[in-house]
């Protein structure tokens, strides 16, 4: 009987042991995509999708962990300070990598050309100017009417974040236009929003996608996008070219690793990143966010980056865009 209950411990132990093995293995060979914006932005909901098709091309775990915070930045340090790995990687915005080094400029806590490792570009989105339902514009030229007609009362837009790349467009469109905009900032997508279809701010410059169920629930009109073509999102909106502006922004969202991350790590994770927008079943979940699917490689994703961060340093200098405004 002795000899019975020591081989039952044993087993017991040897069981115990293994399953600690199994879940420390299982632990460490999950890949955490970290994005800088909370649960339910558009940001967010594209990392999720992408994961999850990641995951399936893996064979394992791609899980997504929210670290809101300054705009993004704060996931951009977390990121910066992971093991070069592959299991960290970060989903992010243009505006983190190619704008913020601008707007922030002796302020940021990473460089974004030294301190991570491009993986894959996965989508470009659109940037719209979108209005209140009370707001009596229906076009853009109606709404450059009606600023004009009480500067004093009409020229105020906001964004769902100073420093950002919606922000700085309102700026170019107000030069363009010949309207003295005047900014107001909110902290965050929601709060934007919220304000937009709450009236108490008049217009948006903002993430086309984010709008879209303002405007779907008629509380809000959008009434033109900067992108090269019409958003496939917004098919009746017009580019702001149609319209006689000559302002185009191709703002995206992409994956990068820590610096010094293998060569050959990030190959497969680019081609898991690559391949999951390039399936049609989740090309159109993108593209029913408002997003519009890419899939390049990690040199063409440092030519955009590079391009982005030179075409956008003057109109924020131009802007006298200081942090804390």
């Amino acid at each position: 009987m002795r000899i019975v209950n020591s081989v039952r411990r044993r087993l017991v132990l040897a069981t115990c042991l293994t399953a600690l093995a199994c879940g420390a293995q299982a632990q460490g060979n999950v890949i955490r995509v970290i994005v800088g914006y909370p649960a339910g932005a558009t940001s967010d909901l594209l990392t999720r999708v992408v994961a999850e098709a990641m995951s399936q091309r893996l064979n394992q775990p791609v899980i997504v962990e929210n670290r809101a915070g300054a705009g993004g930045q704060l996931a951009n340090q977390a990121v910066k300070a992971a093991a070069p790995d592959g299991l960290t990687l970060m989903m992010t915005p243009v505006a983190t990598m190619s704008i913020f080094p601008h707007s922030f400029a002796g302020q940021l806590k990473y460089d974004p050309f030294k301190d991570f490792a491009p993986v894959a570009h996965l989508s470009d989105f659109q940037i719209g100017l979108g209005v209140a339902s009370h707001v009596p514009a229906q076009t853009l030229e109606d709404y450059v009417k009606w600023v004009k007609a009480d500067p004093q009362k009409n020229s105020f837009y906001g964004s769902a974040a100073p420093g950002s790349l919606p922000h700085f467009f309102g700026v170019m469109f107000g030069k363009a236009a010949g309207l003295p905009l005047t900014h107001v900032p909110y902290r965050g997508t929601a709060p934007a929003m919220a304000a937009l279809a709450g009236g108490e701010i008049a217009a948006l410059s903002t993430v086309a996608a984010d709008i879209r169920s303002l405007v779907q629930s008629g509380r809000a009109r959008l009434l033109a996008v900067a992108g090269e073509r019409r958003s496939p999102a917004f098919p009746d909106v017009p580019t702001f070219r149609e319209k006689g502006f000559d302002l185009v922004a191709t703002p995206w969202y992409a994956l990068f690793a820590p610096a010094g991350t293998p060569s050959d790590v990030l190959q497969r994770l680019s081609k898991a990143a690559i391949d999951s927008v390039s399936d049609p079943a989740v090309k159109q979940r993108l593209l029913d966010m408002g997003l519009e699917p890419t899939g390049y490689g990690p040199d063409r994703l440092a030519a955009i980056m590079k391009a982005d961060f030179d075409r956008w340093g003057e109109p924020i200098r131009e802007s006298g865009f200081k942090p804390g405004q």
